[in-house]
This record gives C-alpha cells, sequence and structure tokens, in this order.
C-alpha cells in the first residue's frame, strides 16, 4: 500500500534528481521507482489521445503569426496516471525551457517530454512525492519566464518602431534618408538606433549567462 501524502511529502528525493540547465529534476523512471518502493504495486500512465487526430498532441484552433509570417499554436499533452486503484489526469504544455515550442521545432522528443514532466509533476501534486521539488521547479520557471518577458519588451519595442516607421513611409511616401533627414539624423545614425535594441538584447542575455556562471 503507498503510503500516505504526509509520509511520502517528506522523502528526500534530491539524490534521485538529475539537472537540466542548472534546474533540478526528478526523471519520470525513478520517480516511478520510488512510488514502487513506497508502497505503490501497479505506477503506470498512458497517453490520452486527442479525439481529433488520435494523435497524443492537441493544439489550439487558433493560428498566431509572427512578424515575419511563420505560423503557430499553442500545443499540450494529456495523460492518464495509473497508481495502484487512483486514476488522475494531468494536461500540461509543451514547453523548451521556459519558452512554448513552435511548429518549426515540434518533435516527438518534445511531445515525451511534456507528458512525463506531467507525470512527475501530478504525482507530486496528489501522492506528496516531489512536491518540494516542484514548488522550486515551477519558481524556477516563473523567474526564468519573467526574464523572458523583459527580453520580450526590449524587442517588442523595437518592432513597434519598425512598424511606425513602415507606417511613415507609406503615409508620406518617404525614403529611411528622408525619415532620418526630418529627425535631423543621417541614415545610418537612424539604422544604428533601430539596431540598438537588439545589442541591449544580447548584451544582457550575455551579462546574465555570465552572472549564473559565477553562481
Amino acid at each position: 500500500m503507498l503510503k500516505s501524502y504526509e509520509e511520502l511529502r517528506q522523502i528526500d528525493v534530491s539524490p534521485y534528481c538529475e539537472e537540466r540547465d542548472k534546474v533540478s529534476y526528478l526523471p519520470y523512471n525513478k520517480c516511478i521507482d520510488l512510488l514502487h518502493k513506497n508502497g505503490a504495486e501497479t505506477v503506470y500512465f498512458l497517453p490520452v489521445q486527442n479525439p481529433k487526430n488520435g494523435s497524443s498532441l492537441y493544439e489550439s484552433d487558433t493560428v498566431f503569426a509572427d512578424k515575419s509570417g511563420n505560423t503557430n499554436r499553442c500545443y499540450e499533452t494529456r495523460i492518464e496516471i495509473h497508481i495502484d486503484d487512483k486514476i488522475y489526469y494531468m494536461q500540461s504544455p509543451v514547453m523548451n525551457g521556459a519558452n512554448p515550442v513552435k511548429d518549426n521545432s515540434m518533435s516527438q522528443h518534445r511531445v515525451w517530454n511534456s507528458m512525463t514532466r506531467s507525470f512527475v509533476k501530478a504525482v507530486a501534486m496528489y501522492t506528496g512525492l516531489g512536491f518540494d521539488l516542484w514548488l522550486k521547479e515551477e519558481d524556477s520557471e516563473r523567474k526564468a519566464q519573467a526574464q523572458a518577458d523583459i527580453y520580450h519588451d526590449i524587442l517588442k519595442v523595437q518592432e513597434r518602431v519598425f512598424e511606425t516607421v513602415t507606417a511613415i513611409q507609406k503615409k508620406g511616401n518617404l525614403s529611411l534618408a528622408q525619415i532620418a533627414e526630418k529627425m535631423g539624423r543621417s541614415e545610418e545614425e537612424l539604422k544604428q538606433y533601430i539596431n540598438m535594441y537588439k545589442v541591449l538584447y544580447a548584451v544582457e542575455n550575455n551579462l546574465n549567462l555570465l552572472l549564473r556562471e559565477l553562481g
């Protein structure tokens, strides 16, 4: 018989963890093994097929397009988890770190990773095993997303500048050089200003990588 939630919550899973992107995680196979070692007789999970297409991938009906014309949708996986006589369900997004996986980088490997991560998180949620580790992972993901949002904002400003320049060119039938002249700048200076957003993004990203390496 599987131990209680309170007992499983007290188990230190860190000796069984591995590291990815400097974040500790519990592999699904070790999670299964720990459940068996702590009283479970039956432990497994199954993909829940998408009734629309029979695959293990769920996608949104809405298609998004970026400024380059690349399309993407939101993707998720859904699994059915069996632990002895209990059945749980978990649906999670297909992610690459803190970022959603896009159409042009979708693979069976990432779909499988989404399902195994769902399994470990569901075990933490419903049984208590690895719950504290899950809390740490969620906190790390929130911080990573917050950092990603900062970068996104920088590039979003650049996108708005591009849109404004394009609107001025169309409305006033002006070249980039003429726009720069009206601003009291040279064409080269204006180009440098526009490209500065990418430079700031790269510099900040490199500084943060260096900070993480220093511990």
